[in-house]
């Protein structure tokens, strides 16, 4: 599915191991809804996840933002609009360059050899659909470019990031998001904690073409519109949607 980025300023981020509120139609005021967390997240509980989203709030998209190929089957795929893979610019090479390539070059091998492999692919995908599998996994796929820029975060021991980027940084990863690698999101993550416009404001003179998405520590209209006015194209909030809905509904612009 193509989102048309013209409409997009807020995102919500749903971690499937966290509870929904109880009330989860709130998503539908958001205008796109990834689902992904590390922690105690399965193939399962994202899938159940997905399906109540789809139910509360039909007409938004979803993506989903797996940590991990264990994270991801046939039906979640089927039931989303894109899968989204970070590319983590400041994580070690393993979350930019080996899991990729790895990924790709499995996909690339006869669909019978896929089947067990360390894929986002579980179960019969493979067996049941052969090589049409293989390519609506990689038509569904969407890269981000990634900086994480809190330490203390779950995402950084994830990727792997021990350094945190300047600005002059920030800016340089858009720069070669957009110039070189032709991914068609850029994401600043500050992951829990609000990190200001900076990075944000030396990321957008370099983005024309690529989306420009900031997460984390969004509580409140007030910090979204500075977001906003710095350059970026959306904002993407996550806890304050599982803790305080009402809450949730004030960061939307």
């Amino acid at each position: 599915m193509t989102i048309d980025w013209g409409s997009v300023t807020h995102i919500t981020k749903v971690d499937p191991a966290d509870p929904l509120p109880d009330d989860a139609s709130v998503l539908g005021h958001t205008d796109l809804v990834i689902v992904g967390g590390s922690d105690g997240v399965t193939e399962s509980n994202t899938l159940a996840t997905i399906e109540r989203i789809a139910t509360e709030a039909p007409d938004i998209p979803v993506w989903q933002e797996p940590y991990s190929g264990s994270h991801v089957s046939k039906d979640t795929i089927e039931a989303v609009d894109n899968v989204a893979v970070p590319a983590v610019y400041n994580g070690d090479s393993a979350n930019f360059v080996d899991k990729h390539v790895d990924f790709f070059t499995q996909a690339a091998r006869k669909p019978a050899q896929l089947t067990g492999a360390n894929l986002p692919l579980v179960g019969d995908i493979v067996e049941s659909k052969g090589r049409d599998a293989v390519t609506d996994l990689t038509d569904a796929v969407l890269a981000e470019g990634y900086v994480v820029q809190n330490l203390d975060s779950k995402a950084a021991a994830e990727s792997g990031v021990d350094t945190l980027y300047t600005p002059e940084q920030v800016a340089g990863a858009a720069l070669a998001t957009e110039s070189f690698f032709d991914f068609p999101v850029f994401y600043v993550e500050y992951s829990g904690t609000y990190g200001g416009p900076a990075d944000v404001e030396a990321a957008a003179q370099y983005l024309e073409d690529t989306t420009l998405l900031y997460g984390g520590g969004i509580q409140n209209g007030t910090q979204t519109r500075a977001i906003l006015d710095a350059g970026a194209d959306a904002v993407v909030v996550g806890d304050i949607f599982h803790e305080d809905p009402d809450r949730f509904i004030d960061t939307i612009p």
